[in-house]
């Protein structure tokens, strides 16, 4: 069972890392083609609309269907279980594409009044472009909360990969010809190819009975689970919107900016972030569904370490070569060096976002776990008013670089409210194995932080990408062997894991 886990964490890892790489050449493609201009700002600002329930759906559904389906299994009712929230989830997402699809002619004018008509028009057309793939997305994410369930983390990454190379080719295709469309359409036909996927993987299998009449108080039930997880899942998005909303008002270029420099930051997050947070999210179910609470216990404190020890050096290794990679991803076609300049600050003002919300992505697995979403939610709608508190002065303040400053301090906020509130929950986490595991660490960055700075006066007149590998190689050498020294829990226990894994194979 633990090689199984290992493997599929393999997978995982690789598969999620293919998908950041594949949204990232995404973002170039739209930098190439459209630059800092307002076709690019109406397109970004567009997509956040429909993709707050594209994210509602997909990471709401994980975070409901996994622990309710393996309590499903237990009782031997996982494939009728399996099949009502499937019919039903394509009912409500059917009504909601319509739904959306409908105000968009009116939504956008209305959050986005300092568009231009031409930019008001692009924007208009592309909501109701990604609206109408709501009810392919609501399908597709039962499936992929399913594999989930199944510890088959990869499949779900493999069929978000679709979508994304779709939108690609048919930007190459057709952005010429169609402008920005060509992306929104590419979307629509890669949800599609993407459940045609799934399906051929899970109809064989017979693992979901849809002959059966829907039953509603079945569905009812498991939404009154789904809602409030989803919705703390759309508040992040609407958070994302305010931040947009704000920065529509600072001129052509900035939704732009924003967009380009979260993307990257949050890469780490996305990569490592949620694949330890998705990883151990069905052995905290497992523990829950056992009673087993100082196993759920370490399960969180685990997770919170290895999180920190992963994610703090990628983030400082990044921050310290931000102007290399934006130059070296972004800085063609009609993306120009102002462009670059103006993302690279932006960028910066990210980093704090990037380490609260990951570590909040391990404290939230273990409120849905326990089916207490609900108490996010409620954290999750003030994290809404701080954050537009903080856009109003910060903007004024400081321009479009107030937006990513405001998302940093809302995410710490965020993060110390559910953290407090999780600890009193499950009666206290052991601190000193925290402190003392983030204070080794810290101090393993930087030493790294030093080592990279002081390779990079030697090397500055080499090409970008030669700098990036040569960081990047010193950089995990001298925190790998600092860690070691310095005998840090979380990173012994990843490395005993691989030696673990190594000898299983070998075997």
């Amino acid at each position: 069972m633990k090689s199984k886990l290992g493997l599929a964490s393999i997978l995982f890892i690789g598969a999620t890392l293919l998908l950041k790489v594949s949204g990232l050449i995404r973002d170039m493609v739209i930098a190439y083609y459209f630059g800092d201009s307002y076709v690019a700002d109406a397109y970004l600002a567009a997509f956040i609309i429909p993709n707050m329930l594209i994210l509602f759906m997909t990471n709401g559904m994980k975070n409901a269907l996994v622990p309710t389906y393996i309590q499903s299994l237990e009782k031997n009712r996982g494939k009728t279980y399996l099949g009502q929230v499937f019919k039903g989830t394509l009912v409500l997402a059917f009504i909601l594409s319509i739904i959306g699809m409908a105000i968009a002619p009116f939504l956008i004018p209305l959050l986005y009044p300092e568009f231009s008509p031409e930019a008001t028009q692009i924007a208009t057309w592309v909501t109701i472009i990604f609206f109408s793939c709501i009810a392919f997305v609501g399908m597709n994410a039962v499936l992929e909360a399913f594999f989930d369930a199944e510890n088959k983390f990869s499949l779900s990454i493999v069929s978000q990969i679709i979508v994304i190379l779709s939108s690609i080719l048919a930007a190459f295709l057709f952005a010429n010809q169609i402008g920005a469309y060509s992306l929104a359409l590419g979307y629509l036909a890669g949800t599609i190819l993407s459940l045609i996927f799934k399906l051929f993987l899970v109809v064989p299998r017979k693992v979901m009975d849809v002959k059966q009449k829907i039953e509603w108080p079945e569905v009812k039930q498991f939404y009154w689970i789904f809602l409030p997880v989803g919705l703390t899942v759309a508040v992040g998005q609407v958070n994302l919107m305010v931040g947009a909303i704000f920065a529509s008002g600072q001129g052509e270029g900035a939704v732009t900016y924003i967009n380009y420099a979260k993307n990257l930051v949050h890469m780490p997050q996305a990569i490592f972030g949620v694949t330890i947070a998705t990883i151990i999210f069905p052995m905290l179910s497992k523990a829950i569904t056992k009673d087993d609470t100082p196993q759920f216990k370490k399960g969180i404190e685990k997770g919170l370490t290895t999180m920190y020890l992963v994610l703090l050096p990628s983030v400082i290794g990044m921050m310290l070569l931000m102007p290399n990679l934006i130059e070296l991803l972004y800085e063609r076609g009609a993306f120009n060096n102002e462009a670059t300049q103006a993302t690279t600050n932006v960028a910066y003002l990210y980093f704090g976002s990037v380490i609260f919300f990951s570590l909040n992505n391990v404290i939230n697995k273990g409120f849905y776990t326990m089916n207490k979403g609900h108490l996010i939610l409620f954290i999750s709608i003030g994290s809404i008013l701080i954050n537009v508190l903080f856009n109003f002065l910060f903007a004024s303040w400081l321009g479009y670089l107030g937006i990513p400053l405001a998302a940093s301090l809302m995410a710490l906020f965020y993060t110390g409210a559910c953290l407090i509130i999780f600890v009193r929950l499950v009666g206290g986490i052991d601190f000193k194995y925290l402190a003392v595991d983030y204070g080794k660490i810290t101090f393993a960055v930087i030493i790294m932080s030093g080592a990279v700075i002081g390779i990079q006066q030697l090397i500055g007149g080499l090409p970008n990408l030669v700098q990036i590998i040569i960081v990047a190689i010193v950089g995990a050498v001298v925190f790998a062997a600092s860690s070691f020294v310095m005998k840090i829990n979380a990173f012994l226990f990843l490395l005993n894991n691989i030696r673990k894994r190594g000898k299983n194979s070998e075997a």
